[in-house]
Order: C-alpha cells, then structure tokens, then sequence
C-alpha cells in the first residue's frame, strides 16, 4: 500500500523538485520531495485559501502544514504576522522549514500529530485538512482548533464539495459562532469559521 502524505516519517526514495510561484508581485521559491502533499506544485485549494483570506494579523498557525506553500504565501501577503507551522510528516516540516528561509521569512516549526504538540493560542488557524486521514481525524481538528483560538480568532479552511464541504460546515457551525462560505472555485469551498470577542 502506498505511503499516506500524513505519515510521520516517509520512506518513499526522494524526488527532489523546485519551482517557483507568483503571489501578488512576489516570485517564492519551493523545493518539494516525495512522500508529502501535492509535490509536484501548490494544491490549487491551498492556494485558493491563500488568496481569499482577508484581514489576517497576530499569531498564525499553519496545521497541516506540509511543504510550506500556505506558511509562505500568507506571510507573502501579510508579513507582519507570527507563523506558526505544525506538520505530522517530518520530511514534510524539515522543507517547509527549508522553503522559509529560502524565502528570507521566519516562522515557528513544531512536529505535531493536529494539535498534539501544539501549544497557546492563535488569532488565526488556516488548514487544508487531510481528506484521506478520514473524517472523524478532520473533525477532531476542526474542534480542536476551535479551542486554539483568542476570543474573536478565525479558523479559514479549504475543502472540496465532491469531499464533504457542505457537510463539514454543517458540523462547523456547531462549534463556531459565524460560519461564513467566503469563497467557492473549481468545487472548492473556502470558509472562515469565527469564535466571538
């Protein structure tokens, strides 16, 4: 059976790959490698999520990070904020840590099965949850992340309809006080799910 992009430490031979992304005038710089998420370039939900965030400052936490494509581009677009990128997959973290520095930013990096290891709280929490690790694993991290949040924090997600978009914001608005369909592309939903001050 093949390795999931949510395995801690992947096996898979390397595949080392760079390539370059325009967000907003500013050209970033990615390598990726086998055994992570969307090696190949930008999962276009990422990047869509990316650019619909609105308003974005304070602490950020990045979950599910992966390579580092979303860390990079929201600090591309606000680079006042405090990123925090927490990953499962080591091979994964150790480029997004690579990709920040190439990128000439700085962000914090925690190993981290969701919110395992994660500590504090966020003003903001961004995911392009992991579909595959099923979806009690996703509603788990929706909940948590719900208890991350500084009062008036918002948790901005991506997921596709054919995944259960309409569904996951159904369980979302159980938990989030504004659950708000910010925007919708290709079959991907982007929702910015808001706490109360």
């Amino acid at each position: 059976m093949a390795e999931q992009y949510f395995t801690a430490n992947p096996e898979s031979a390397h595949e080392m790959r760079s390539f370059q992304v325009d967000m907003d005038g500013k050209c970033l710089t990615f390598e990726t490698d086998a055994g992570v998420f969307s090696k190949q370039h930008i999962d276009p939900g990422s990047e869509l999520l990316c650019r619909a965030m609105e308003g974005i400052s304070g602490d950020v936490l990045d979950m599910g990070c992966g390579w580092g494509a979303m860390s990079i581009l929201t600090m591309a677009r606000f680079p006042e904020v405090h990123m925090t990128m927490a990953e499962i997959n080591e091979r994964a973290l150790e480029l997004a840590r690579a990709n920040v520095r190439a990128n000439g930013m700085k962000a914090t990096a925690i190993n981290s099965d969701g919110f395992a290891n994660v500590e504090g709280q966020f003003d903001v929490i961004m995911t392009n949850p992991p579909i595959r690790a099923g979806k009690s694993v996703i509603y788990g991290m929706f909940a948590d992340a719900r208890e991350h949040l500084k009062p008036g924090g918002a948790l901005w997600l991506v997921i596709r309809k054919q995944q259960g978009a309409e569904s996951a914001a159904k369980y979302l608005r159980e938990l989030y006080a504004k659950v708000e369909l910010v925007k919708k592309k290709s079959g991907y939903h982007v929702y910015c799910c808001s706490v109360d001050p």
